[in-house]
C-alpha cells in the first residue's frame, strides 16, 4: 500500500520544526496546569507548568519539564521537594500570576505547607507531592522526574486546561 492511500483529503503540507510552528502545532494538545511550588527554607517558591505527566505507577514517578530561564526552579531544586498543585479552572488569576517572572508570586495566594514542607494552593484540583530524583537537560528546558510521596484530590472541581494559546474548562458529561 503506498503512502498516498493513507493520505487524508485535509492533510496539510508538513512544515519544518522552527519554534513557532513547534508552539502553534503542539498548541493543538490541550493540556492542564500546574503550579510547581518549594520552599527554600526561608519562603516560597514556584511557577506554573503545563508539562506534567505520570511516568511509572511503581515506582511512583511523575515528570515536569521547566524552562532553563526560570528563576524559581533553580531555588525549589536545592530543597529537593515539590509539590505538583494541578489548577481549578476557577485559577485563571493564579496561573497568570505564578507565569509572570519576578513577580512576588505568592502575594495575595492561599496556601498551607504539605506534608514534605511545599506549598499546597488552597483551591487546587489536586496536589502531588514529590522528591526530586532526576534531571535531564533537553534543549531549552529540562526534564525533571520525581517521586511521588503523597497525593490529594478534589473530585468536585473541573480542571483548568491550556489550548492554542488560551485557557478554558471542560465539561464532563456521565
Amino acid at each position: 500500500m503506498s503512502t498516498s492511500e493513507y493520505a487524508r483529503p485535509d492533510a496539510r503540507v508538513i512544515s519544518p520544526p522552527d519554534p513557532a510552528t513547534m508552539r502553534a502545532v503542539l498548541g493543538h494538545f490541550c493540556t492542564g496546569v500546574a503550579v510547581i511550588t518549594g520552599h527554600d527554607g526561608t519562603r516560597p517558591h514556584g511557577f506554573a507548568c503545563q508539562s506534567v505527566t505520570s511516568v511509572s505507577l511503581d515506582p511512583p514517578y511523575v515528570s515536569f519539564c521547566p524552562a532553563h530561564t526560570s528563576t524559581s526552579w533553580p531555588l525549589i531544586r536545592r530543597g529537593g521537594k515539590v509539590c505538583i498543585n494541578v489548577l481549578a479552572v476557577d485559577q485563571r488569576s493564579i496561573c497568570a500570576k505564578f507565569a509572570t517572572p519576578g513577580a512576588d508570586k505568592f502575594a495575595d495566594v492561599s496556601w498551607a505547607p504539605g506534608e514534605n514542607g511545599c506549598p499546597v494552593l488552597d483551591g487546587a484540583l489536586a496536589s502531588i507531592e514529590a522528591d526530586v530524583e532526576f534531571e535531564h537537560v533537553a534543549g531549552d528546558h529540562g526534564i525533571v522526574v520525581a517521586r511521588v510521596t503523597g497525593l490529594h484530590a478534589h473530585t468536585d472541581r473541573h480542571p483548568l486546561l491550556f489550548y492554542r494559546g488560551g485557557y478554558g474548562g471542560i465539561t464532563v458529561h456521565d
